[in-house]
């Protein structure tokens, strides 16, 4: 179906995806910047993939590691006219097996209130809340999951 492969954070269709994301959020949010602490880099993602259907990048999603049994999943996206299709399961199935590969125990991650389309989804996947970590501790609008292998 989609060929998920590792890509740079700064290579051309990991920046448009990743913009493209951060611009529907802005709108889901009224606001450009929604995200409690610092914004992802290429000096703290550990593994980044895109994923492509006919050489057309339509998703993306990437791994922070954050001690040596778990990461957070970071930035995952579907554009819109893929959604539904499968893309987004691929691109989760991909980031827990690399997650798995790397002996990690748990992958956690954050999304938002007014998201829950990504709320059913990774519940769906077997994502369980828990309280906010990290950056989202005092965040209202933040909601996070966890998964353990």
């Amino acid at each position: 179906m989609v060929e998920l492969r590792e890509v740079a954070w700064d290579h051309s269709d990991s920046e448009r995806l990743r913009g493209e994301q951060q611009a529907e959020i802005a709108i889901r949010y009224g606001t450009p910047d929604s995200e409690p602490g610092p914004k992802p880099s290429a000096g703290d993602i550990t593994i980044f993939f895109v994923a492509y259907d006919d050489e057309q990048p339509v998703g993306c999603g990437g791994l922070r590691q954050l001690d040596d049994v778990h990461g957070e999943i970071k930035r995952m996206y579907v554009v819109p006219h893929r959604r539904g299709a499968g893309v987004s399961t691929a691109i989760l199935g991909h980031l827990e097996a690399e997650a798995q590969r790397r002996g990690w125990e748990r992958l956690v991650l954050e999304t938002g209130d007014e998201q829950p389309d990504a709320v059913r989804f990774y519940e769906r996947e077997g994502y369980t809340s828990i309280p906010r970590f990290g950056y989202y501790v005092d965040s209202e609008l933040s909601l996070c999951y966890e998964k353990r292998f």
